[in-house]
């Protein structure tokens, strides 16, 4: 099977969705003739011109109220926003307005519109363009929110949330652009709500999103050194959440790491570790720990931003001290 980029996984997957869909069109600042600042979109506006592959003004609240009106009227937007950070801008438009129109119109409307935005620290780009903001959506109802973690994930993720009817929020990690993974020629889908199982264990589940799914595999070769069998599974998408898979996984390990690199404190690894204690807690040996970024504005300073987030190293040494029961430690 072929090999190919991030950027190239998401760009072939939105290209043959408008060849198959002539209601798609994709809109946002610089998507066009500069294909995004991360490149992702390049060679699209040569293939469906600047009537399907829109350039915008810097007004991130226009654009996504005209998606959400576009959505509503029979067409199928992508809206890209340049960066994570810039959802506070699009806010009502997103939450209040295409998360809450097919509830308000008692099933009448809906809004299939693509919001495809990124997230991740340790790209030096300070603390405006830098946060891992998933969570902030995932608490809306009436949006889906997406969290690929290699290239086959994204095409998969992206094809089938453009045909979905709901809104979706695709979060793509900045860093894993020019990260290869194998990926189908044919067509295929990944469908919502169906975690998966990377590496099978017997002694500690490690649940990981977006790039600290590598973090967690990483940890994982690492335990394995020392006879710790670690169990690696990435959600794929945090709404809906596959539960099942990640509590049959929990009831056989009876122990649990949940890593995330948005902001610990009110985030997803909470609701994770929530449900996995409300609904696995007579298989647990061992809290459920939580490991995200620090609650601090991410620094500028690579010294400090490389701290800010998980490590492979510090999963590792978390999961060791579960392992051996030295939980006061650990907590």
């Amino acid at each position: 099977m072929r090999e190919i980029t991030l950027s190239k996984a998401v760009n072939e997957a939105i290209a043959e969705e408008m060849r198959r869909d002539p209601t798609i069109f994709l809109i946002g600042e610089d998507v066009a003739e500069a294909g995004t600042p991360f490149k992702v979109l390049s060679g699209l506006v040569e293939e469906f011109g600047t009537e399907r592959i829109i350039d915008t003004p810097i007004s991130e609240p226009g654009f996504m109220g005209l998606a959400v009106g576009a959505a509503m009227t029979g067409s199928r937007p992508i809206v890209d926003l340049m960066f994570g950070d810039f959802l506070f801008l699009v806010m009502d438009q997103l939450c209040n307005q295409a998360a809450k129109t097919h509830y308000m119109s008692g099933g009448k409307l809906s809004v299939p519109l693509v919001l495809r935005t990124n997230l991740g620290a340790t790209r030096r780009s300070a603390a405006q363009h830098s946060q891992s903001l998933h969570a902030l959506v995932a608490h809306i109802p009436g949006l889906k929110v997406a969290l690929p973690s290699s290239a086959y994930e994204a095409k998969g993720l992206m094809k089938t949330a453009i045909r979905d009817n709901s809104p979706v929020v695709i979060f793509e990690d900045k860093l894993m652009y020019n990260d290869k993974a194998p990926v189908p020629e044919e067509e295929y889908y990944i469908p919502f709500g169906e975690a998966n199982v990377l590496r099978e264990g017997k002694d500690i589940t490690l649940v990981a999103t977006s790039s600290m799914v590598q973090v967690a595999q990483a940890a994982a070769e690492t335990l394995a050194t020392e006879g710790i069998s670690a169990e690696v599974i990435d959600p794929r998408t945090i709404v809906p959440l596959d539960e099942k898979t990640i509590l049959d996984s929990v009831r056989k390990t009876s122990r649990a790491i949940v890593i995330d690199e948005g902001h610990q404190s009110y985030g997803i690894t909470g609701e994770i570790a929530a449900r996995i204690s409300e609904k696995a807690f007579y298989h647990l040996d061992a809290p459920v720990l939580r490991m995200g970024a620090m609650d601090v504005p991410v620094p500028f300073s690579p010294a400090l931003e490389d701290l800010t987030v998980p490590t492979a190293e510090g999963v590792a040494q978390a999961a060791r001290r579960l392992v051996r029961q030295e939980v006061s430690d650990a907590a």
